[in-house]
């Protein structure tokens, strides 16, 4: 009896290798089961992919909301709060602006002094960011609020992350230190940023790194450079992802190059933002008047990506037109 107990457990015994043969397959197969669980879980679309998506998509009928410098009218501009606000809202995109602390960390802020939207006074350039983290915001009616505080490009990719895509305006000669930050934290593919610069100039910055950010060059229409960008991506044989358009009157000249943009691949973004942007198409016109024959004559124009400062106001109205329904 004991002996038959000992050699049970002896490794050599047949019946003990059998079970360990059987141990090793149930181990694998749990292990092959993890991992298609695991892998699963990483293939699922977050809502910011999926907006990415069709930000890649120059067919699609969806329309991007980009959302000028946050919910400002509710809280600080470029606020985390801010932020919060207009995914509640459903936006697709967070539009702000760079400026860089004298110790090299990269905040949100429009203006190149702090004097406008925080407490304080001086140049972002000159103050460290301890200095400015005892900064208040101001609320658009110029009120402090000890509630809310300027916050690091960091802190604002971190609120985005996975849930809305990101505009950087003002940023473009940070691009290193931006991509390092959104390399570190998974959301490159999340971020657009966007300049005046030469094509040869921007693919030369691209090259420099094994993975980038999206690109978006900014054209002023009718003008010299605005032209001549245009001109110089269609003789490179390059087509950007989209093209920001500009102008202060529809001539046929601009409508002729918007039709260009959309005819050589590339998404048409436009700004609701103020007339001269615009040829007075912009978001209060469409708010005190009818938003058809402002909201209206943009979509006409072929425009898929629309900037507002009446983020709520324009999703709204996209939904109404069956133009904003993300699948």
């Amino acid at each position: 009896m004991y002996a038959r107990i000992y050699l049970s457990f002896n490794p050599m015994n047949k019946t003990f290798c059998h079970m360990r043969k059987t141990s090793l397959l149930l181990l694998l197969l749990f292990a092959h089961l993890g991992m298609v669980t695991l892998s699963a879980a990483v293939k699922k679309e977050s809502r910011a992919d999926k907006i990415v998506r069709e930000i890649h998509n120059p067919k699609s009928k969806y329309v991007i909301v980009v959302c000028h410098r946050g919910d400002w009218r509710n809280y600080p501009e470029n606020s985390l709060q801010s932020i919060e606000s207009i995914i509640r809202m459903g936006a697709d995109m967070m539009e702000l602006d760079l400026k860089l602390t004298k110790d090299s960390v990269l905040v949100l802020c429009h203006d190149k002094t702090v004097d406008r939207t925080t407490t304080g006074r001086g140049k972002v350039s000159d103050l460290t960011y301890a200095e400015i983290s005892k900064l208040y915001l101001r609320r658009g009616h110029g009120v402090a609020d000890p509630r809310y505080r300027m916050p690091t490009l960091r802190e604002a990719l971190k609120v985005c992350k996975d849930r809305i895509t990101v505009n950087v305006d003002q940023g473009y000669e940070y691009y290193d230190l931006v991509l390092k930050v959104t390399e570190e934290l998974g959301v490159t593919d999340q971020v657009l940023i966007k300049g005046k610069h030469a094509a040869r100039d921007v693919a030369e910055k691209m090259a420099s790194h094994r993975h980038n950010m999206m690109y978006m060059p900014i054209v002023g229409l009718p003008g010299k450079a605005g032209e001549a960008l245009i001109n110089e991506y269609k003789q490179r044989n390059e087509v950007p992802l989209a093209y920001e358009v500009c102008w202060k009157e529809m001539t046929p000249v601009v409508k002729g190059y918007m039709q260009q943009i959309l005819a050589s691949g590339a998404k048409l973004w436009v700004n609701a933002l103020w007339p001269s942007l615009n040829g007075g198409l912009d978001d209060d016109a469409a708010f005190d008047g009818d938003p058809e024959k402002v909201y209206g004559q943009l979509l006409g124009f072929g425009a898929s990506m629309i900037q507002t400062d009446r983020p709520e106001y324009l999703i709204k109205y996209l939904q109404k037109k069956g133009r904003h329904t993300l699948k």
